[in-house]
């Protein structure tokens, strides 16, 4: 048997830890540059407001409510989660980070466990540990742990934990969910689907395996299929695999010139480093894309993308920032006015062995790399992140006087929250 533990409404409910004052009424959290919403509460949900929604917009749209607003907040809810991550790691016998606010459990071999009271019991020590509230879906398979899971967060009556394990369950389930929602299928093919009178999960069940080959021709789509009926065929390294990691960010106005192109790339590639690293792995290439603002249709155009082949894999924030601005150098055509910029590494593989390049980094200087790492991941664990960084990573601007200030970071932000399990400076007064 599979579970999946899914944290409600992630972001919003992060903000809430410190804010129980906000429990009950709508919550929003912005994306990157305060731009539009990317998460909501349940109780802003019921209000028509739907994810995209440019900020501008709330007060037009709802001019009446209340609304509290937030900037993304990465830091906290990083930390947050990693802590009913914790708490799981705990509790499961084995268990396999999905995202940020998922994670697998599997109880394969483990026959004494009440699975539904283990689901409820979890989530009573989530809430009472962190404050975050977590829904489980428990199934043979995790395509229907999935869907459990959004049974158990949508209904009551659940009481936090949905388990399918029995063949009348599953078919109920299936007819009462919509294919568009299905683990695997989504939007991409769900209007293939409706078109060919497929509007539920247990509809596409029903269709014959050689339809299904014969529609899609796609493995991920036939291997939905299969589990929708049981079977148990997504591999658990399919669910750890990235072929790739892209960081990107659209800036807070345009940029012109190349020395604030090269700030925002290198803190890019080294936000790709820093994943790289988490999950032990070393990356080949590295690639940096640039774009103008394709609504500003007075100013001239401009897209491209290049990469470079690292001499040796790594994941050592000096070399990938470094070859990131020696792409960035080769794009950049002066005269545009540019509105995002991303840095997408590729080529990944784990991080032992590494074979050497006899032109590349030797032994003894990769290994100094990652030592110089590991140091800086600590200090910004324990102090912060961007408590230490690259001279190229800090933002600069002119004061009045012409002179330069260097400043932690451009992006807007207007309304983001505190970080008191991170900051020394942010902790929390008690009055």
């Amino acid at each position: 048997m599979y579970g999946i533990v899914d944290c409600d409404n992630c972001y919003v409910s992060c903000e809430r830890v410190f804010r129980p004052d906000l429990k009950g009424k709508p919550v929003v959290v912005l994306s990157n540059n305060d731009g539009c919403v990317v998460a909501r509460s349940t109780e802003a949900k019921l209000m028509g407001i739907k994810n995209g929604t440019p900020y501008y917009q709330l007060a037009e749209l709802f001019p009446h409510h209340n609304i509290a607003v937030f900037s993304s907040n990465y830091e906290l809810y990083g930390e947050l989660t990693g802590r009913v991550v914790e708490i799981i790691k705990q509790e499961a016998p084995a268990y396999f980070r999905y995202s940020i606010d998922e994670c697998f459990v599997y109880f394969n071999g483990v026959e004494q466990i009440n699975l539904k009271e283990w689901g409820e019991s979890l989530h009573r020590r989530v809430v009472r540990s962190v404050g975050m509230p977590i829904s489980v879906g428990i199934a043979p398979n995790k395509t229907l742990a999935k869907m459990a899971s959004h049974f158990a967060k949508k209904h009551a009556g659940y009481r936090h934990c949905c388990l399918i394990d029995s063949d009348e369950k599953r078919i109920k389930a299936l007819k009462l969910y919509p294919v568009d929602e299905v683990w695997g299928i989504g939007r991409r093919y769900s209007a293939r689907l409706q078109a060919a009178g497929v509007q539920s999960a247990f509809d596409f069940s029903e269709r014959q395996l050689s339809w299904v080959r014969a529609t899609f021709n796609n493995i991920v789509i036939e291997r939905t299929w299969r589990e929708l009926n049981g079977e148990d065929c997504v591999p658990n390294e399919e669910l750890a695999k990235k072929k790739s990691i892209c960081v990107s960010r659209s800036f807070n106005g345009m940029i012109t010139n190349i020395d604030d192109l090269r700030t925002h790339v290198s803190n890019y590639a080294a936000r790709c480093a820093e994943k790289l690293r988490q999950q032990r792995t070393v990356a080949a290439v590295v690639g940096v894309f640039l774009h103008t603002n394709a609504f500003r249709e007075d100013l001239p155009q401009y897209w491209n993308f290049q990469e470079t082949r690292l001499l040796t894999p790594t994941s050592s924030t000096i070399a990938i920032v470094k070859a990131a601005n020696e792409v960035l150098q080769k794009l950049f055509l002066q005269g545009f006015h540019y509105k995002k910029a991303g840095v997408i590494v590729m080529g990944i593989g784990a991080d032992s062995p590494i074979q050497p390049d006899l032109f590349g980094l030797n032994a003894e200087q990769i290994d100094k790399l990652k030592r110089l790492d590991a140091v800086v991941d600590r200090l910004n664990k324990v102090n912060g992140t961007e408590t230490v960084v690259l001279g190229s990573q800090q933002y600069t601007a002119k004061d009045g006087k012409g002179k330069a200030n260097v400043f932690a970071n451009a992006i807007k932000h207007d309304f983001k929250s505190k970080n008191p399990t991170t900051r020394w400076s942010d902790i929390i007064v008690l009055k």
